[in-house]
């Protein structure tokens, strides 16, 4: 499996190989609009990486940086339905875990997940779990989505300045999410 990290907007790319995985993943479930997208770009708020096997991209995750921490937060990773339970998520995540300490800088890795209980979530959760992540307690509730959140994260260097506690993470994700679109 290849990989590979683009950190400027390329609507081509976007528009051929990786629309179609993050809205089949996304739509309906809290995807952030194309505009977003690209004044996240615009803003260098975020990454693409993309995972390709056999000549197709199959993985993608749109990462950013925690402003104030050393941690990378994963805004959104999927594998296309095709190629999902071959291990390739894990993949995915290794390759995001290696990028981050080597091109990202970070020490640390965060991630919100839906709060409520369901078999999909359960599933979602148990496989963030297998990738190290740990849980949060606190639930946070956004103002502009019904759904409710937590906080996992997951520590890759021991002397990470990411807090533990839910309430302190969501302070930082979400200010992520409010320069996000703050001049769309």
């Amino acid at each position: 499996m290849e990989f590979n990290t683009i950190s400027k907007w390329d609507a081509q790319i976007w528009k051929d190989q990786i629309s179609p995985i993050y809205h089949r993943a996304f739509d309906g479930k809290g995807a952030k609009p194309e505009k977003i997208i690209r004044n996240m770009f615009r803003k260098q708020l975020c990454y693409l990486h993309i995972g390709i096997e056999e000549n197709q991209v199959v993985a993608m995750a749109l990462t950013g940086i925690l402003e104030g921490t050393d941690a990378l937060i994963i805004d959104y990773l999927a594998v296309d339905s095709m190629w999902q339970h071959r291990g390739i998520g894990m993949k995915m995540m290794r390759y995001i875990q290696e990028w981050a300490l080597t091109k990202g800088n970070v020490k640390s890795i965060v991630i919100e997940v839906e709060s409520e209980v369901t078999p999909e979530t359960l599933a979602r959760n148990q496989f963030w779990k297998k990738c190290g992540f740990i849980m949060t307690e606190y639930i946070n509730h956004y103002i502009w989505v019904p759904e409710s959140y937590r906080a996992m994260y997951l520590i890759l260097v021991p002397d990470t300045n990411i807090p533990k506690y839910g309430e302190e993470l969501f302070k930082y994700i979400e200010r992520f999410h409010k320069a996000s679109y703050q001049g769309a």
